[in-house]
């Protein structure tokens, strides 16, 4: 039997470049876009005799905007995948969108040609902050969408949001979510505002007292978890919620350490302990695609402690956690000491096991960059005397405060507004 592969496609071209954007992504690109296509198309028919090897059960178009692209060329970029490899009946086909650049029509088109799931970028029901992070959309459009999405034949849509923006309070958030669950999605992204060097962010907020601060987002991370459970939004990774069943088969590659391959610049591809990405430089994909030059950037061979440590790392991000089979099999290391720092979080209510997998609570998703350090030197040093490190988790769990509940939220509002009354 084949092994299954992922395929990811990147679109990096935008209308406008958001101002927390850091992915490779381009504006006023436009001109490039036919030169562009013909040279993923070439590429993925170059490609045939790897992707011939496996079944492809995932097909995820990512950007940059790739509604912005537009529904024919993502329809013939599938043809060709579905005419140089094995993709499978049941495959997930995945299209990011964005409001402003999805038409009713566009949607039916994808869904006609195989397209089985849209995630949308909403980010904010705050018309105010929309704009303030540079989205092109507003609320209405959003909703539209959605409504659009439903009348195309989807009935697996997942939408992204943001929490921690600037002057976002954590009623604002709660408020979101709110309205968003209206929606009913079958799939939630709730992330956290990183700011990234470089970007139009970072130099106009960093540092900003306008900006909420780390604990102030945990609480914002915390609602989310507690609230989207109550709905029927299972969390299966640390900023993803999906109904039973409509977890992102596409994204679970990732986390799991399977097979993706992926085209387009700065796109990266892991097959087996194999680690590669293209340059990040469209002009130069598409001249090295055409002229049968290097377009590689980086390329690596992963040994087997690189792998354990990112069996750890992409395990522990998810709700399935790690196991010590598994962590015997694929990472062929020494699992007594993890366990047993396993089992002194566990004592602190930051991981759970459950039948034969470890994974964190959501107070330990909060606190799991300081979890996720501690375990992995553990794993590079294979010692576990003595306890400075629960010093620096116990730290590290003391700046959390779990939100508040709906009930007291509400009653918060409703004094407040009773006093302006």
């Amino acid at each position: 039997m084949k092994k299954r592969l992922g395929i990811y496609i990147h679109i990096p071209f935008c209308a406008s470049k958001c101002s927390y954007c850091d992915f490779y992504s381009l504006q006023g690109c436009d001109y490039l876009m036919p030169e562009y296509q013909e040279a993923l198309l070439d590429h993925i028919a170059e490609s045939s005799h790897s992707i011939k090897k496996y079944h492809v059960d995932s097909i995820y178009f990512g950007g940059g905007t790739p509604s912005f692209y537009g529904a024919d060329k993502i329809v013939e970029i599938l043809d060709e995948l579905k005419l140089n490899g094995n993709v499978r009946l049941d495959a997930e086909i995945t299209v990011e969108c964005n409001p402003d650049s999805i038409s009713l029509n566009a949607m039916k088109l994808l869904r006609e040609q195989g397209v089985n799931r849209l995630s949308i970028g909403i980010q904010a029901t705050d018309n105010n902050l929309l704009k303030l992070i540079g989205r092109r959309h507003n609320y209405m459009q959003a909703q539209k969408a959605v409504q659009d999405a439903r009348r195309a034949g989807f009935d697996n849509i997942s939408v992204d949001l943001m929490y921690g923006l600037p002057s976002q309070t954590k009623t604002d958030w709660a408020e979101t979510l709110a309205q968003i669950v209206t929606l009913h999605p079958e799939h939630i992204s709730c992330y956290g505002l990183k700011l990234e060097p470089g970007t139009r962010m970072y130099k106009e907020y960093y540092d900003s007292p306008i900006l909420p601060d780390d604990d102030e987002q945990a609480d914002m991370y915390s609602y989310a978890a507690e609230m989207l459970e109550r709905y029927g939004y299972k969390q299966y990774e640390i900023s993803n919620f999906a109904a039973p069943g409509y977890e992102s088969k596409h994204n679970l590659k990732y986390w799991n350490m399977d097979d993706y391959m992926s085209f387009g610049p700065g796109a990266h591809s892991s097959i087996g302990n194999l680690r590669y990405s293209f340059i990040k430089d469209l002009k130069q994909y598409i001249y090295g695609v055409h002229k049968k030059i290097s377009i590689i950037d980086e390329y690596e061979q992963i040994d087997p402690m690189e792998r354990a440590v990112e069996y750890i790392m992409l395990g522990m991000r998810t709700s399935r956690g790690i196991s010590e089979y598994d962590y015997r099999t694929k990472c062929q290391c020494d699992w007594k000491p993890i366990v047993k720092v396993l089992q002194a979080f566990r004592e602190k209510g930051w991981v759970e096991k459950t039948e034969d997998r470890w994974h964190f609570t959501v107070p330990g998703f909060l606190i799991s960059n300081t979890l996720i350090g501690i375990l992995l030197e553990t794993q590079a040093s294979s010692r576990i005397a003595g306890t400075p490190w629960m010093n620096e988790a116990e730290y590290a769990a003391s700046r959390i405060d779990l939100p508040k509940g709906e009930l007291e939220l509400f009653e918060e509002m409703y004094a407040q507004h009773k006093n302006e009354d």
